[in-house]
Parts: C-alpha cells; structure tokens; sequence
C-alpha cells in the first residue's frame, strides 16, 4: 500500500523554442500532444507498472483513502466535471476543470477552472477561476469547466477559456506579484459583480483577447481548443458555430482559427477560407504544426470536414485583413457520407451522413493522420481515418488522399503513431491498430464503453481510458495484447500523458499522478 497523502484542499530561427517545438525541458509535457506535431507518444518513457491501484472511495464522499492506493504518487481532487488534458511544465501540473469541489470560499457556484499544482506533491500553487457566460447549453454548457489545454512556453501559460477568451498568464501566478492586466478582480468576479480579491493562490493574467467582442464569434455549447504556440505566434480555433436550432450560423463571417501575437496578445491573422459558411457544427478542433519540404504550416481540422493547411505569415487580402494563405485542403468525409446513391446530399447527424473534425491533426513522418466525428450527444455513426500528403496545393481531396480507413466509426480522439503503427480509438469506445505506410487494419480491441479521450503510446504500451472509467493498457505492436484493465472511481474523458516519470490520469473528479513515491 502507498504511504503517500492524499492531496486534497519557434520552430523557425530566433523564436525561442526548441528545435523539436518544447519550450521545457525535454521529458515534460508542456502541451496538448506533448510538441507541435501532436502526436501522443512520450518517447523513452518507462518503466510504467500495470498493476497500480487507484484506491477506494471513502463512504458516501468524494475522497480517496490513500492506504487503499498502490503506486500512486499523489492524488489531487478536482472539481466535478474534467474534460482538460493535463499539461506539465517546469515542476508544475496544469488541469482544466470546474469549481465543483471549491479550492477558494471565494468563488462560490458554477464556475470554469485551471489548476496549477506542483508536480512533486500536487498541492494547490494557484488557479484561474472564471465565471460562466450565463448563455447555458447554447454556448457555455453548465458545469463543464475549462476543456482546454494549457500550452506552457517559458514563463507563460496559454488557455483557451469558456468565456471564448484566449489569456495568457503568468507561470508563477501572483506570487510574484500582478504583471500585466491589473483588473483581473473585476473579469474574475464578472459582469455587475463588485471585483474579488485577489491573493498568492490566484492567477495573473498577463493579456486576453476576447474572440466574442473581436470577432464576433459564436461559441456553441462550449469554447474548446488547445493553444498551438510556433515563434511568435499562438493558434487557436475560435468554436465558432451553429446556435440552439443547429441549423442558422450566426456568425458565416467569422474565422474558425485565428494567430495571435504571443507576446501582446494582438490579432496577428486569420483564416479566410470561408469555414464557418460551411460550418456543420463547431470548429473545436486544435491547430498542430510541420515544415515539410520548406514549407512551414498549420494543419487544422475543421468543423466542414476538411483538413487544411495554411502557411505561417499572414498576408493582408483585398480588405486589408491579414489572412493565413491556404496552401491546401483535403475532403476527410468518403463521398458516400455526404452524398446517398441518388446523389441527394446525406443529413447531418444521422449515422450514415457526414461529420466535421473535432480531433486534432498528428504529423508523423511527413504526412498528417485525422479522423472525423462528431459531437458525443449526437451518437455513434460511421467515421475514417485519412493519411495526408501535406506536400501538394490547391484541392487534393483526390490527389492527397495516401490511404482512408473507413472501418473506424466517428471519433473524436486524436492518433498516436509510433514505430510505424497508427493507434486510434473512436467513439464506439474501439481502439485500432494499423499501418503507418498502408492503413492495413492489424487488430481492433472493443473496450465495451464510450472512448472520448485519446491513446497514449509510452513504454511499449497503448493506453486509453473511456467513459465506465476502465483505463485500459495494451501492448504494442502488431498482435493484440491486453496487459491490465484498471477501474478508477469516475469516468475518464480526458487522455493519459505521460511526464519525467509518471503517468497523469484525469477522471472526472480527480488527477493520478502514477510512479514512483515522492522523496
């Protein structure tokens, strides 16, 4: 039994970043999919043991009794929703979360939250707590928290907030005092609301760019998507969407992903490629990023179905607008999912009918691996996984095309790719295993519950958490192999990463830090 407490209260020249896209040290994990690739595999990672213990629930509550714990390092409560991937960066763990367990008397009710905790114990260092838009389902959905990902470059931490805010913030919080913005009391306390007070636990916001009151943009059901940070640049998708009938787009003009001075927080460009028209339902995917033959660009899956790439330096158009140049786009949706035999276009929503993309893109061995799907509460349905050549311009729907594996349903989980292996899950709650090169199916493993997070690929292993709260590990490779099946105390929605040792798994409730006991 453990004896550790529980814990509850760029890319191009002269951009600052690493040549492999971290901005920490090399065994963190400062991003959503670790680097600018997005591919979920921590390399040379391990030992992980298989036979570690979450522990027990203690009565009625919501509390784990450490001496019912094995191998865990520490475990940190977390409010009652979690839908942030954790991020670890220079000694510190960030999670998003909501203010279902409040850590401050100060923030009371339904409210969105990041945690920053320490690494070495999971103790509280500070946390952004924002309040809610007051919108409800239609653009920031009860209860559902912060779904974004911090993405940490340096002594900056960059989110995507449910207000359809994009902030950046001060590592240290303000321990060392408010830099920047100094009307964080006012924005953290809302709209007609006397200000909060602040102190050493709370965050210091740095600059905000609000994408409702710049860009018009309409958030539907949530504001979802992890920063993409490249030199001087941070790429988000705005979850710009449909409104409450699913059918009328408020905001057709409105980009799907924007570039931001990463620096003053200034619209540095946009996309012009006319997504949100086509928009089926939200643009909640994130941006990733690849040089290939010299051509540096982002990849961004959006929510018309496509997969584009658009170039790093914006132009001004016509207008006067500084737009990201598309370099290419590739229809991910098979005809058949848009279109029936008789031609007649396929109904949104419906299990045979087309989907948007709401995984983010992985770059692996100059060529780009995307699934679609769709919002869980429309259900399962059919899905693909498309290969892409990255290298073409134009429409390539029928030239960029390496291979499309169709026997995948919708999916909203993002690929690891690792020694010439693809690794996905869908929504069906299935994980695939096939090849790099071909898209040949080599094994599917059925984990009898719905998968909303992703695969990590770390010491040899494949692991994928799902909806029952089973986090399931398999071997890699070419034959199928289950290693253990792990049941946790709440579903697990967000996805396994990996870090300087240790294993994150986020259920809805709680943060296991899994390896070795803290010195």
């Amino acid at each position: 039994m453990s004896k550790t407490p529980l814990v509850l209260p760029c890319l191009l020249a002269g951009c600052g970043l690493l040549a492999d896209g971290l901005s920490a040290v090399a065994a963190d994990w400062p991003m959503w999919g670790r680097t600018p690739s997005r591919n979920m595999v921590a390399p040379d990672a391990g030992p992980i043991a298989v036979d570690f213990e979450p522990g027990h629930i203690v009565g009625r509550g919501d509390q784990i009794d450490p001496t019912t714990t094995k191998g865990v390092r520490w475990i940190a409560k977390l409010g009652s929703q979690t839908y942030g991937n954790p991020t670890i960066a220079n000694g510190k763990v960030y999670v998003g979360t909501n203010n279902g367990s409040p850590r401050d008397p100060k923030y009371k009710g339904d409210r969105s939250a990041l945690y920053c905790l320490d690494e070495k114990t999971g103790e509280l260092i500070w946390q952004l707590n924002v309040p809610k838009l007051g919108a409800g389902k239609v653009s920031d959905w009860e209860f559902l928290g912060i779904c974004s990902s911090a993405a940490v470059d340096g002594d900056r931490v960059y989110i995507v907030t449910n207000l359809c805010d994009v902030v950046c913030l001060d590592a240290e919080g303000m321990r060392n005092g408010n830099q920047g913005m100094q009307e964080e009391g006012a924005y953290l306390a809302g709209a007609g609301r006397p200000p909060i007070e602040l102190g050493e636990t709370d965050a210091d916001i740095l600059w905000r760019y609000d994408m409702r009151e710049e860009l018009g943009i309409f958030p539907h059901n949530v504001t979802s998507t992890s920063p993409l940070v490249v030199g001087d640049m941070v790429y988000v998708a705005t979850s710009n969407g449909v409104d409450w009938s699913h059918i009328n787009i408020p905001s057709p003009l409105a980009p799907a992903m924007i570039a931001l001075n990463k620096h003053t927080g200034e619209l540095a460009g946009e996309e012009g490629a006319g997504i949100s028209q086509r928009v089926m339902h939200c643009n909640w995917s994130s941006p990733s990023y690849v040089e290939s033959e010299g051509r540096p660009m982002v990849i961004f899956g959006a929510g018309d179905g496509y997969t584009y790439g658009f170039g790093v330096e914006p132009k001004p158009d016509e207008d006067g607008f500084l737009i990201l140049p598309e370099l290419w786009r590739v229809d991910c949706n098979p005809p058949e999912y848009r279109f029936d035999a008789d031609g007649n276009p396929i109904k949104y929503a419906t299990a045979p009918g087309p989907s948007e993309i709401i995984s983010t893109p992985v770059i692996y061995d100059d060529k780009v691996y995307i699934s679609i799907g769709q919002d869980p509460e429309h259900g399962e349905g059919v899905g693909a996984l498309t290969c892409i050549d990255p290298n073409q311009t134009g429409d390539v729907t029928d030239s960029a095309i390496i291979w499309q594996f169709k026997g995948v349903d919708r999916s909203i989980s993002t690929a690891s790719v690792h020694d010439g292996l693809v690794y996905v899950a869908d929504y069906s709650g299935n994980v695939h295993c096939l090849d790099a090169e071909t898209g040949e199916l080599y094994w599917t493993h059925d984990t009898l519950a719905h998968i909303w997070g992703s695969t990590l690929v770390a010491d040899g292993k494949v692991f994928i958490g799902n909806e029952d709260g089973f986090l399931t590990i398999l071997k890699t490779g070419k034959e199928m192999e289950v290693l253990a099946e792990i049941e946790f105390n709440a579903p697990i929605y967000a996805s396994p990463v990996y870090a300087n040792g240790v294993l994150y798994i986020a259920t809805q409730t709680h943060l296991f830090a899994i390896g070795p006991e803290a010195d």
